[in-house]
């Protein structure tokens, strides 16, 4: 296993899922994304989360400032407002992955959580837990489609592996 690859592969992954989490979102009835059906809030509040995380998680890498003291915003974004910022903040993470080399893979970052709590995590380690996290959410909005009587978009890695497998910087042509 190469790590590195996985991580490219992983960020493309991560792109294509929230893609086709927006797409689903599209065909829902009106409201149906900002409705609040218990839990976590709405569809919207939930990736809306999933954005702003991402975000933090981009200033920790990139060794700025995120802006953020908490860990989603008061008004959330219109429903295409939301997929546009998402897609450009997965194209950085995926710029950011291809770009990474071994030894930033393993560099140690400290940081800041939103709530006041001091973290160390390496670089690679960033990127998977905002992977990781983003899957997490996806999955509650996909229980919420559930909910409205109708099946979430199939976002299972072993989908994107058989209809969209990339190809990525380094293998064989």
């Amino acid at each position: 296993m190469n790590p590195l690859r996985n991580l490219r592969m992983m960020t493309r992954y991560n792109a294509w899922a929230n893609q086709r989490m927006f797409e689903g979102l599209a065909k829902l009835p009106e409201g149906a994304p900002t409705a609040e059906p218990g839990g976590f809030g709405s569809m919207i509040f939930a990736l809306n989360h999933n954005y702003v995380v991402d975000l933090i998680f981009k200033g920790h890498l990139e060794g700025k400032p995120h802006g953020y003291t908490a860990r989603n915003t008061k008004v959330m974004p219109a429903l295409a407002e939301l997929e546009q910022k998402q897609t450009q903040v997965d194209d950085w993470y995926i710029a950011y992955a291809d770009a990474m080399t071994t030894p930033m893979c393993d560099e140690m970052v400290d940081f800041e959580f939103v709530d006041g709590g001091s973290s160390t995590m390496t670089r690679g380690e960033m990127i998977l837990h905002a992977i990781n996290h983003m899957t997490y959410h996806r999955g509650m909005v996909g229980e919420m489609f559930n909910r409205l009587g109708t099946r979430a978009p199939r976002m299972d890695l072993t989908v994107y592996l058989r209809d969209a497998r990339p190809v990525l910087p380094g293998d064989a042509a």
